[in-house]
């Protein structure tokens, strides 16, 4: 590939490797940047006069400057996998091995920590955390991680991975967070995010309701009876079970040929959205009333 074809690959960011293998001299590298032809990024990283260094280009510069012992991860990771609009803050975590001893640059953050061989992919030239853990460090990095969990594991994710991934990150940084919405992802509806909807129940003074309410071969998670109402509750790993999901379909659709009405919350819906939640169900026991 041609200097000018990688440059339109790369955005306009190369390193030094990339371009003594296009038949450039140290000395020419060093006279393009001494003249403004080229912008130090980091140490051997370069941008090219002309090209704007936009997120990706970040990305790749941080990831130039640390390859190949080290990996871009955590929220750059996730932006990387497109998993993420944005970067906030902007930016770009490197992860590096305990022995390497290398000082952050403006606009990176350096970790420590030896990953498997299983936790690094290459996506479009740059190394990156794969999608599990990339997944679990992110959630346990951003203030809505229990959204971005679940997002995750309908969209991009297996249950079973990002637990394995949880696994082999034990001890480090960002794993007890990690490990506190792994455990509420795995939580079946009658456990922990049904004590979720049961307080909030309380809370707000709502009576008439029970618990696991036989229906049929099922039981309801909340419902209220002389109301014919039945509220659901999904887990995260709701979504990945296919028996699971199956038989919740089969029981949603014994209930509406019943008359029965179904409100169904997630686990996001009930952590991060109370309020929200429980002006749905209000409105739902007016109407239904």
């Amino acid at each position: 590939m041609s200097l000018d074809a990688l440059l339109r690959r790369q955005g306009g960011v190369l390193c030094l490797g990339q371009a003594r293998a296009r038949g450039l001299s140290d000395r020419t590298v060093q006279r393009r940047v001494a003249d403004g032809r080229w912008h130090r990024l980091h140490p051997g990283v370069y941008l090219v006069a002309g090209h704007p260094l936009d997120t990706a280009g970040r990305i790749r510069a941080a990831a130039l400057w640390v390859e190949p012992a080290g990996t871009v991860s955590g929220l750059a990771a996730a932006y990387w996998h497109r998993m993420l609009d944005e970067l906030d803050p902007p930016t770009v975590e490197v992860t590096l091995p305990k022995r390497r001893h290398r000082a952050a640059r403006p606009g990176t953050r350096v970790r420590r920590r030896d990953l498997e061989p299983i936790d690094r992919v290459r996506v479009r030239d740059v190394l990156v955390t794969a999608r599990p853990l990339t997944v679990l460090e992110t959630a346990a990095r951003l203030p809505n991680g229990a959204a971005f969990l679940d997002r995750a594991l309908q969209r991009h994710v297996s249950f079973a991975d990002v637990h394995a991934a949880y696994s082999r990150m034990l001890g480090s940084h960002g794993s007890a967070r990690a490990g506190v919405l792994l455990r509420a992802a795995a939580d079946r509806a009658d456990s922990h995010a049904e004590r979720l909807l049961v307080r909030i129940l309380r809370r707000a003074g709502i009576t008439g309701w029970v618990l696991a309410h036989p229906f049929g071969p099922w039981r309801l998670d909340v419902s209220f009876p002389e109301l014919r109402l039945a509220v659901e509750v999904d887990g995260w790993a709701w979504h990945v079970d296919r028996p699971r999901f199956a038989n919740d379909r089969a029981k949603g659709n014994a209930l509406v040929a019943a008359d029965w009405t179904i409100l169904r919350f997630t686990w996001t819906d009930l952590a991060e959205h109370p309020d929200r939640t429980l002006a749905t169900l209000r409105r739902a026991l007016a109407h239904a009333a």
